[in-house]
């Protein structure tokens, strides 16, 4: 089947395999024929069904219907535009593509640099793996792809550019395929003063080593002092923002890259594990420092079928890489935890973030990231229970591990018993495939969450004024209205206070980029690729956009860089002040957070979701609450306990213009930063 997806790309014409890329120059001179486009395509309208005529028919099945079940591939592979990665589906948790039907339109495969030198999409093969679907593949000619950092030289200080060192190495080939690398400037650490490792936290204290005096300037791999005295500073709740390069070296102030966390100033790596959904095996390997590329290192994916064999032949020049498939007994499920554990001579620790790990998902956009303490070994011989932490963190984790059901991940487990995790002050939020009854119901999805809130939280007066919000990168379908689960069982949990519950009259936000978001960008269209709100799935809940809000994050820096963090929070009714703090792998969905079934009797969790809790008491805080700290880009420094929320505050809600961002309709109707428009077929 031949698959066409059209792109407006300064005039450009590009072929790749099956797909073919169209493009129509930014005046409307159109160098092929696109039959039926329309001029400006409406969401949410019921002008979507002739649209969908027009431009292909999508089949997005949802996993949230009980009728649902996989789709038989009924063609051959389809190479996917680059942009169009793997998180447009995983973020949706739930978005089967049927190959013989999809008509693939997403911007990155045809999409030459522009005349600034920006490529919106990395140039790694992606696969796709979710229940139901064929790995997606795109193989691109390096000489018909410049580099964005062959065409982009470095900034200058005076540019006021903070790029991550992640982005100036030169580009290379993995094994014997034409994979194109991004670059990566590798700073040799034998060349840097060494500095102290990141110790546990005292909690509260809030004070900073004497030692670390902060010096605002541009980033730059010759400076890393500034970086480890920024993490001194930073360490009271150990959340992070990623890098992102094209935005003031100002806003980077505190954030990390995925170098950065494997540095070895950390830690000296003996040995790690990465869970995630989307992998680059040879662009991770890549990000581990020289001396530790060769350690054992375990990969836990989702991977099936012929995305599954595509993951062992991309791991198979590396002698010391491990694959681990995760079970997904449910359809439509996915793989979608991002987590590290990182096993060091000096010890042991957890980060839990929000990345993929392919270049893209550390570049241009808003991801989050929790780091452990550096913990301890327990003298040999303590029994299992030693090492726990106030919020029963460890046992947790070792459930979580357990769950998968894997004799490869027991070694990671007698890692996690063999360690002192009672430094920490999170709390775990999982989430495992599986019709979970009895006592196991509650240690998973929303009604974890509820429960903890409910036992450890503290009440707060006036509850019904506190608002809710939920930040997100791909909405589920949620069913008929807001009562069939967004505002029933779900929001009942987040809700709960301290044994107090006033689930109906909470005020609820849920912010969500809008279509304008996504065109002004630093990607531009293309970050629509990783945001999978697909419009079969809009069409089912038009009640939902009155719950919706604008992305806004002046207060990091971070407006144009688009969401791929996902958050969820009780505020006050000022928003200075917050009950509690999720950072998660999970969307809005019942895929990634579960629904009731049989009368509330059990709780069907389709796929693997990992998130951390912060709650003020954990953190020596009795009064209860964070404080918010709204500054706009602070110089760098943690103001008391004040909480680090990554976006503005209080949320913008949409206006009567304000569309939310849907990936599979065409938006014609403005060029994006780079003079390209979106158009599917």
């Amino acid at each position: 089947m031949r698959v066409a997806a059209f792109l407006i790309v300064n005039g450009l014409q590009e072929m790749s395999r099956e797909v073919e890329m169209r493009a129509i120059g930014p005046g409307g001179a159109t160098a092929g024929k696109v039959p039926g486009l329309p001029s400006e395509v409406k969401g949410m309208s019921s002008g979507v069904s002739k649209v969908q005529s027009q431009h292909g028919r999508w089949t997005v099945s949802s996993s949230d219907e009980e009728d649902a079940k996989p789709s038989r591939p009924t063609g051959g592979l389809l190479p996917l535009p680059q942009s169009v990665r793997k998180d447009y589906v995983s973020d949706s948790d739930e978005t089967i593509v049927d190959e013989g039907e999809l008509e693939v339109f997403q911007s990155g495969q045809g999409n030459a640099a522009s005349s600034s030198g920006h490529s919106g999409f990395t140039h790694s093969r992606l696969q796709t793996s979710t229940a139901g679907k064929a790995r997606q593949e795109c193989s691109v000619t390096p000489a018909r792809r410049p580099s964005p950092a062959v065409k982009r030289p470095r900034p200058s200080p005076e540019s006021g550019w903070g790029v991550s060192s992640s982005d100036e190495e030169p580009d290379v080939k993995a094994s014997d395929r034409q994979i194109k690398q991004e670059s990566v400037d590798q700073a040799n650490p034998g060349q840097t003063e060494k500095k102290p490792r990141l110790e546990e936290t005292d909690y509260p204290s809030s004070s900073v080593s004497s030692k670390a005096t902060w010096r605002p300037k541009l980033e730059s791999v010759s400076e890393p002092l500034d970086k480890w005295d920024m993490l001194e500073k930073a360490k009271n709740f150990s959340f992070y923002l990623t890098k992102v390069s094209g935005i003031p070296a100002k806003a980077n102030c505190g954030a990390l890259h995925i170098k950065d966390i494997l540095s070895p100033l950390f830690g000296t790596i003996k040995a790690s594990a990465q869970f995630n959904y989307c992998i680059d095996i040879p662009w991770l390997v890549k990000q581990y420092p020289e001396e530790f590329r060769t350690k054992p290192l375990l990969i836990v994916h989702g991977e099936q079928r012929q995305s599954k064999a595509e993951l062992h032949e991309d791991a198979h020049p590396y002698p010391n890489v491990r694959l681990c498939q995760a079970k997904l007994e449910i359809a439509y499920g996915t793989h979608h935890t991002k987590m590290m554990l990182l096993l060091y001579e000096e010890g042991f620790r957890v980060v839990i973030h929000t990345s993929n790990l392919i270049h893209d998902d550390w570049h241009q956009k808003t991801q989050g990231i929790w780091l452990s303490p550096l913990y301890p070994r327990l003298p040999e011989g303590s029994p299992e229970t030693a090492g726990e932490s106030m919020t029963n963190f460890k046992r947790d984790l070792i459930d979580y591990l357990a769950a998968y059901r894997s004799s490869g991940l027991g070694e990671w487990i007698a890692h996690v018993k063999q360690h002192d995790l009672s430094e920490t002050r999170v709390y775990l939020i999982g989430s495992t495939p599986g019709r979970h009854q009895g006592n196991e119901k509650q240690k998973w999805g929303h009604l974890k969450l509820g429960k903890i809130l409910n036992n450890c939280a503290s009440p707060v007066t006036n509850q019904e004024s506190w608002p809710l919000i939920g930040q997100f990168s791909s909405i589920g379908s949620l069913g008929a209205d807001e009562t069939k689960w967004l505002c029933s069982e779900f929001k009942e949990s987040l809700t709960m206070l301290g044994k107090c519950q006033s689930n109906q009259k909470v005020p609820l936000h849920l912010v969500y980029p809008t279509v304008e978001n996504v065109r002004t960008s630093l990607e531009g269209y293309p970050a629509g690729g990783s945001l999978p709100y697909a419009i079969a799935t809009a069409q089912k809940q038009p009640w939902l956009s009155s719950f919706f809000c604008r992305w806004s994050a002046e207060v990091t820096g971070r407006s144009r860089a688009m969401p791929h963090i996902k958050t969820y929070m009780r505020a006050s009714p000022d928003f200075g002040e917050l009950a509690w703090f999720v950072v998660t792998s999970a969307n809005l969905s019942k895929a990634a957070w579960g629904t009731l079934e049989k009368n509330g009797f059990q709780l069907m969790i389709r796929s693997y979701e990992l998130g951390v809790l912060y709650l003020p008491k954990a953190f020596g805080i009795e009064t209860g609450r964070f404080s918010v700290c709204q500054d706009r880009l602070p110089d760098c420094k943690v103001s008391g306990m004040s909480f680090p929320v990554p976006y503005d505050l209080p949320p913008e809600h949409y206006s009567s213009k304000d569309r939310p961002w849907i990936w599979n309709i065409p938006y014609l109707h403005a060029p994006d930063t780079y003079g390209n428009v979106w158009a599917p077929s």
